[in-house]
């Protein structure tokens, strides 16, 4: 059996990570699913989806280091007039960053439950905002 939910988000800055995980948590419960897969997966190329421990602390490390490796002002070459979009990109920044990211996670789910470990929380990243974004939740199981 397979089950499938998109949920939508406003993200209120250019960089955030928004806990999904107790959404997840719901959604496998309400799947009636007792063993499978669950994934998180957003469909956007500028935001991620990370598992990750939930601290401040780290969301600060995690937010310096990203700017370490993809500084904002760096000359990309995405920045300049794209006329499939009628405007000028200047978000390569939030592209490359998503690709470190990655864009889903997966985790077993045992008798109706997710098995993340003690610390492990699921995370929208975005790397571009503010925006309404969306992602998925699928369950494959039994």
């Amino acid at each position: 059996m397979i089950k499938m939910k998109e949920n939508k988000i406003i993200t209120q800055s250019e960089f955030q990570l928004l806990p999904v995980t107790q959404e997840v948590r719901d959604f496998v419960t309400e799947s009636g699913i007792k063993n499978g897969v669950v994934f998180v997966i957003t469909s956007h190329t500028t935001s991620g989806i990370t598992v990750n421990e939930n601290l401040d602390c780290l969301y600060v490390d995690i937010e310096e280091m990203l700017e370490r490796l993809i500084a904002t002002n760096y000359p990309y070459a995405h920045s300049h007039f794209l006329p499939t979009y009628g405007a000028t990109g200047g978000n390569a920044p939030g592209h490359l960053k998503s690709m470190l990211c990655g864009n889903h996670c997966v985790f077993p789910i045992k008798d109706g439950v997710i098995q993340c470990g003690f610390a492990q929380d699921i995370y929208f990243a975005e790397f571009d905002g503010p925006q309404m974004r969306k992602y998925f939740i699928q369950i494959q199981g039994e």
